[in-house]
C-alpha cells in the first residue's frame, strides 16, 4: 500500500491494473465532459491518451481525460442537436 503522499502507484494516462483502456467512441458521437460542468462536445478524436471534444454548435475542440467523459443522455443529445439547428438558421453554421 502505498503511503498516502508519496508517488502514485500508477502513471496517469493508463488503467488501474487489470482493467483494460478505455476505447475510443467513432468520431461525431456526443459525450459529456463531466469535469466542465457537464458540457457536451462531439467526439473528434484521441491523441496522447487524451480525447479531443468540440462543442456542438462549432468552436474551439478542448481535450479531457476519456475518464472525464461519458455518453449524452438523449435530453442532452436533442439540445445539442436543436443548438446546431438554430445556429444553421441563423447562418452561424453552413
Amino acid at each position: 500500500m502505498p503511503a498516502k503522499n508519496g508517488p502514485p502507484t500508477e502513471l496517469a494516462n493508463e488503467p488501474p491494473h487489470g482493467q483494460e483502456p478505455l476505447r475510443p467512441p467513432a468520431p461525431g458521437t456526443l459525450m459529456v465532459d463531466i469535469s466542465h460542468d457537464e458540457r457536451v462536445g462531439e467526439f473528434r478524436g484521441e491523441w496522447c491518451g487524451q480525447w479531443s471534444l468540440r462543442p456542438v454548435g462549432g468552436g474551439v475542440e478542448w481535450t479531457v481525460d476519456p475518464r472525464d467523459v461519458r455518453l449524452a443522455g438523449p435530453i442532452e443529445r436533442l439540445r445539442a442537436e436543436l443548438d446546431r439547428a438554430n445556429r444553421r438558421s441563423r447562418g452561424e453554421l453552413l
